[in-house]
């Protein structure tokens, strides 16, 4: 419109609040000496470990001094162990007081260590290692439980697989190979509701961890971490607990579990397993610290979603300081179904992909269902249907289909395969969205150009025009970027740029220039950045 300003908006996503599955294996690099077979259900005490026999085929040793997991024997291989180092929840939780007690088929370890409480089940006649943890405060830190596995057993090369990267880029934990490829521990791919087991299977024998619902987690369903690595000292496989790196939320306290060690013939993991689907009403009587059975949860059901985007999955997200769920809404209708939940108040919120498009309160009661009605999501809270006289990308909560993009879940910035992070933008290209880099760094590509033309209809004058600085948002406030992630919280940056700022002429570009002028770092890749989600210049 003449004469009126105009506004350009800048956004970064990521948020709080499955589900494929995915695993990779290769050759075995032949067994090691069995140190045990399978006998009986049972336990016996070596006086050093508690050494359990599940009556299948798998037999396991738990540490009576620390809680240690010191021995995973399958088939009469042994898969535990790696540098030297035990199973066990951070790096191992020192001198605990652990104890044993077998009721029918349930064989209960239970290790008690300052306020915390961890807890090994094993059934009679499955190759199955339950775990659960109850971490109650801050003064015993949890970020994870970790299974080590010996060198050589599922050689691979996937992108969390740094057996062949020699050289190390970045804080001890990202590599590059010969060929300028990168590996780490980090890079996963997966968000946290893209997967229910992760792990390895290689000559007839699958190894996997199958993780919990995540209920006392932080971060929600699009959360990316560290899920296993290969090194050349052996593997991990881990459930995390609350882990640090790009957290946008606050830790949450309380028993998360049952997370499952699970050994297989190759194939993966019985579903039966998986979260959402795991029922384990023989626990209810084990005195679990913080168990909460099936009858003392609740469930929260909606007829519907309308408003919706059909180009993008929507999911709905339950969140409160003591617990975490969340469900994908059916495509058809946007019906959706949560269960397992704890009693209490939620901040119910809907995302259109990764963006938060509705946010209500909803309580659940033990026992009960609460139903919604049919959410309706107003169009103004869509930035999508904005009118916007142009738009870089679409909104939805990522920075999908920006250069380098899909890369950066399993790569390093630096990597060889990553398209060059600089070069600047003109609007009515075709490749406004392929050719503007998915991230911005300080040092690295700050100050990138975005040219356009403006019609006398759209504005009157042209002047110099620099915006204030924002602040920064305060989380994530750790390197992200670099790890695999691109989220955050929602954050949009919005600009009212005066009319007398435009250039009419349509034989000339105006030209937009996007600094990165705020917020915490190093140099390089560490300095200050943000992903960018869209970028609209509406009147």
């Amino acid at each position: 419109m003449s004469g009126s300003p105009h506004r350009a908006t800048l956004g970064r996503r990521g948020f709080v609040v499955g589900t494929a599955a995915t695993a990779a294996g290769a050759a075995l690099a032949g067994p090691l000496a069995g140190t045990a077979s399978a006998a009986a259900f049972g336990y016996t005490d070596d006086g050093t470990h508690y050494v359990i026999d599940t009556g299948a085929n798998l037999v396991f040793k738990v540490r009576k001094s620390n809680g240690d997991l010191s021995s995973l024997v399958y088939r009469g291989v042994e898969y535990q162990g790696y540098g030297g180092m035990n199973s066990h929840v951070e790096s191992g939780l020192g001198t605990s007081t652990v104890t044993i007690r077998q009721s029918g088929s349930t064989i209960l370890v239970s290790v008690a260590h300052g306020t915390l409480r961890h807890y090994y089940a094993a059934r009679s006649g499955e190759n199955n290692v339950y775990l659960w943890t109850n971490k109650a405060d801050t003064s015993v830190s949890a970020t994870r439980f970790i299974v080590r596995v010996k060198a050589g057993l599922f050689l691979n090369d996937q992108p969390d697989s740094y057996t062949y990267a020699p050289t190390t880029i970045e804080a001890s934990d990202v590599f590059r190979k010969s060929d300028g490829q990168t590996r780490s521990k980090h890079f996963s791919r997966l968000r946290v509701m893209d997967y229910d087991y992760v792990g390895w299977s290689a000559n007839g024998v699958g190894l996997w961890m199958v993780r919990s619902n995540h209920e006392k987690a932080s971060g929600g369903p699009f959360y990316r971490s560290l899920l296993r690595h290969q090194s050349a000292d052996g593997g991990g496989l881990y459930e995390i607990l609350y882990y640090g790196q790009n957290q946008t939320e606050e830790q949450r306290f309380g028993l998360q579990g049952p997370y499952v060690i699970a050994f297989t013939d190759g194939g993966a993991p019985s579903s039966s397993l998986f979260p959402g689907t795991l029922t384990t009403p023989w626990a209810d009587s084990l005195g679990l610290s913080g168990y909460v059975p099936a009858s003392g949860r609740g469930r929260v059901a909606g007829v519907g979603i309308t408003g919706r985007n059909t180009a993008y999955a929507y999911t709905v997200g339950l969140a409160n300081s003591a617990a975490q769920y969340w469900s994908s809404a059916r495509a058809s209708d946007g019906y959706y179904s949560i269960s397992g939940v704890l009693p209490g108040t939620y901040t119910l919120r809907v995302f259109k992909g990764e963006l938060a498009v509705y946010t209500t309160s909803v309580t659940v009661t033990a026992g009960g269902t609460t139903t919604l009605n049919s959410i309706a999501i107003p169009s103004t809270n869509d930035p999508s249907n904005a009118s916007a006289i142009w738009r870089i990308n679409d909104w939805n909560g990522t920075p999908s289909g920006f250069k380098n993009a899909d890369l950066m879940t399993y790569a390093h910035p630096s990597d060889t395969r990553a398209a060059a992070w600089t070069g600047n933008v003109v609007i009515g290209s075709g490749t406004e969205t392929s050719a503007f880099p998915c991230y911005l760094w300080k040092d690295v590509n700050s100050g990138l150009l975005v040219y356009f033309r403006l019609t006398a209809a759209q504005v009157v004058v042209n002047d110099t025009w620099t915006s204030a600085i924002p602040s920064p948002p305060t989380q994530p406030n750790t390197r992200s970027l670099t790890n695999g992630s691109y989220r955050g919280n929602n954050h949009t940056f919005t600009y009212s740029v005066p009319a007398s700022a435009w250039l009419t002429d349509t034989s000339r570009y105006n030209v937009l220039r996007i600094n990165v002028v705020s917020g915490s770092g190093t140099t390089s890749y560490l300095s200050a950045g943000t992903a960018v989600d869209a970028i609209d210049l509406l009147s």
